[in-house]
């Protein structure tokens, strides 16, 4: 394969951002949970991925494949995700009886997420008709300069058991494990700056 174009998504590329986020989280088990039909998941998919980490683009740390194979939306140390956004979509959307469960899942999280100053990669995904070619790998390699750079740790949260290896390629560390009641679960992992 050709050599991986990854770029800083310029502000009017924001809806190609969450649109090929949004393609890589149609199956992600955890948004599924929230977001658990297809009509949910389209009306409330880029409401709470901009209020996880929708600032990214603001503030020129996302990262777009040039052909938007693969996105990536990190927030630098002093940003944090718009929780207030982010709980009306799941107010709005997920089923009454899993929200006691949802409050536990942010409970928990909030746990593991770093105090000292860090970059939070809140969201990064490959369109599926792209994945096992190396895009995830390429625009982790190429986002996580920015850490290195700034001697910063980064902190993400998998919602996919099967992006764990990934990430462990690249030096992040799993932390522990959140699944309260019947929500799939998470992995909170962070990374020293290398």
């Amino acid at each position: 394969m050709s050599e991986h174009m990854i770029h800083v998504a310029a502000a009017d590329e924001n809806a190609a951002v969450l649109d090929t986020l949004l393609l890589a989280f149609a199956g992600d088990p955890c948004l599924r949970f929230v977001l658990d039909t297809p009509d949910k998941l389209l009306r409330g998919f880029h409401r709470f991925a901009t209020g996880m980490g929708g600032a990214a683009v603001e503030l020129g740390t996302a990262w777009l494949a040039d052909d938007g194979a693969a996105a990536a939306l990190w927030l630098p140390p002093g940003v944090t995700s718009d929780r207030e956004a982010m709980l009306a979509v799941v107010g709005e959307m997920a089923r009454e009886e899993k929200l006691p469960t949802l409050g536990e899942v942010g409970d928990l999280m909030a746990q593991y997420h770093p105090d000292e100053p860090h970059w939070y990669l809140a969201m990064i995904g490959v369109d599926p008709a792209r994945q096992g070619r190396g895009w995830g790998s390429a625009i982790l390699k190429e986002s996580l300069k920015r850490c290195d750079e700034d001697g910063v740790i980064a902190y993400l949260e998998s919602s996919n058991p099967k992006n764990v290896p990934l990430y462990e390629r690249f030096g992040f560390e799993v932390m522990g494990f959140v699944q309260p009641g019947d929500f799939p679960g998470l992995y909170p992992m962070i990374r020293r700056p290398r």
